[in-house]
């Protein structure tokens, strides 16, 4: 999770390190933003990266709680 979640935010690094060629989700979201003036867009890609990231996170507390409740019984 701790790699996970910086590297769907990042659009700096990967544009240093790869150029134009490497484009991820938030280089997306900051061209539709900044560069595009297009914030409908930009903000379905934000609600998207959003969920990309709870709906791992709700799974992995889910499966966390269960195993401490596994292990007090």
């Amino acid at each position: 999770m701790l790699v996970f979640i910086p590297t769907v935010g990042e659009y700096v690094i990967p544009e240093l390190l790869g150029g134009t060629n490497t484009y991820m989700m938030g280089r997306l979201m900051w061209d539709q933003y900044f560069t595009d003036t297009n914030w409908p867009v930009a903000a379905a890609v934000a609600v998207t990266m959003t969920l990309f990231l709870l709906i791992p996170l709700v799974i992995f507390q889910y499966s966390q709680a269960r195993a401490l409740k596994g292990r007090d019984e």
